[in-house]
């Protein structure tokens, strides 16, 4: 179970892509080759997926596995962030966390990277796991999203990158 993220080489990707580095809060980098090649979301599916209170996932459902191209094995013990597009501002990024950190419930669209560069877009539902005082964890909960919305968050989330500067951090 990898504890850093690998780089993503040719061999993963389908098609043609665009190569893209990701810098992380934690100093580390990944480089990422991204398509254009969207995967529809499973009609009537929910993909789920648990993760520690630092985000390595914990649990993860069928259709997380289907949806992301990783397999189960590699997903388990990776930090959630393994699915990080480039076209997703950190912004976003950084409500989830400052609204879950304090044991409340976020939602918002999120463009997912698959592992073979293409991506997928669901509505998401982070719930924080509480223990007593504590958070120990987060279940996060993904449907279908309506065409529309995900086409008004593709527009937000490209203006909110245009003004972001160019470090490319993910939260």
């Amino acid at each position: 179970m990898p504890s850093r993220l690998r780089d993503m080489t040719d061999d993963d990707v389908v098609g043609a892509g665009t190569l893209h580095t990701l810098r992380y809060y934690d100093g580390t980098s990944r480089a990422v080759i991204v398509t254009d090649r969207e995967t529809a979301f499973p009609t009537g599916e929910l993909i789920v997926s648990q993760t520690d209170r630092d985000g390595i996932i914990t649990m993860c459902n069928n259709a997380f596995v289907l949806m992301s191209g990783w397999s189960r094995d590699e997903l388990m013990g990776s930090p959630h962030s393994i699915l990080r597009h480039p076209d997703m501002p950190r912004a976003a990024f950084a409500d989830l966390w400052t609204t879950v950190n304090q044991g409340r419930r976020w939602t918002g669209y999120v463009k997912n990277l698959r592992k073979d560069g293409g991506f997928y877009w669901v509505f998401a539902t982070v719930i924080p796991k509480v223990a007593g005082d504590e958070i120990v964890g987060h279940t996060s909960v993904r449907r279908q999203p309506s065409r529309r919305r995900v086409e008004a968050a593709a527009q937000l989330y490209a203006s909110m990158l245009a003004e972001e500067p160019s470090s490319g951090v993910a939260l």
